[in-house]
């Protein structure tokens, strides 16, 4: 007779409604939940709604975030940083790059200057060597950096094929206050500063010269000579003669 009554009530528990009994702790089920920290181990959490993960990363109040979704990534810095095409020319040159309006070609040119003129464009970065009739064969330039700019007018002086360099004692001083040191004097050749050709400016120590560094050329870099490409200060060179009129403005 205990063997029937056992056997009965275990079948009525088996046939319980689900969810019934034990105060229906198991009404809803648990969620399964996966720890959104990704440097833990993947912890499966069995825990009952609105309780957090036992492995979990805390998350800034939603003020705080939108504080830090407002603030500008460093790709948009960047962008905003950009300047316009007109002024790239403050930044600092790649080897390479270069512009290809800097190449030498003809160009209308309205000025009074005579024939055999050169006109030094410093905030554009262009010669103009005045051909007559309205016309300038023009060529990129690079010029002085920021504190070293002048203008003027003077005239050829001297000329030098190859010519050697020898550093101003203002120069040398300074450049070693920056851990660069330059030689006392560097005979002329390819990598030497002044470049192919050189035509010095009245009694200044400016000139207008070649370059060992082309990709400098649109750029203010000097400290207040004119540079050309090597080509192009050849080419210039043929063209011109001592007494030629320089104007920089």
């Amino acid at each position: 007779m205990m063997k029937k009554f056992l056997l009965l009530a275990t079948c009525l528990v088996c046939t319980l409604p689900a969810g019934a009994g034990a105060s229906d702790r198991y009404r809803n089920r648990p969620p399964v939940i996966v720890s959104p920290d990704l440097t833990a181990p993947w912890v499966m959490q069995l825990t009952g709604e609105g309780v957090r993960p036992a492995v979990y990363r805390p998350q800034a109040p939603a003020a705080t975030r939108k504080q830090v979704e407002r603030r500008p990534t460093k790709r948009r810095l960047e962008t905003a940083a950009v300047q316009p095409a007109a002024a790239h020319r403050a930044q600092k040159p790649l080897k390479s790059q270069f512009d290809p309006q800097f190449l030498p070609q003809m160009v209308a040119y309205d000025t009074g200057e005579k024939p055999g003129t050169i006109v030094i464009d410093t905030n554009n970065r262009f010669l103009y060597l005045v051909t007559g009739d309205g016309q300038a064969r023009r060529y990129g330039v690079g010029v002085g950096k920021p504190g070293f700019e002048w203008a003027g007018a003077h005239k050829i002086t001297r000329k030098s094929e190859w010519p050697s360099w020898t550093p101003p004692g203002e120069m040398i001083a300074r450049e070693a206050a920056k851990g660069h040191y330059l030689p006392d004097r560097m005979d002329g050749g390819p990598a030497n500063p002044l470049g192919a050709r050189a035509m010095y400016l009245g009694s200044t120590l400016y000139r207008i010269h070649g370059t060992n560094a082309p990709w400098t050329i649109g750029y203010g870099v000097s400290s207040g000579c004119i540079r050309m490409r090597n080509e192009d200060v050849v080419d210039l060179y043929e063209r011109v003669k001592i007494g030629t009129k320089v104007i920089v403005i």
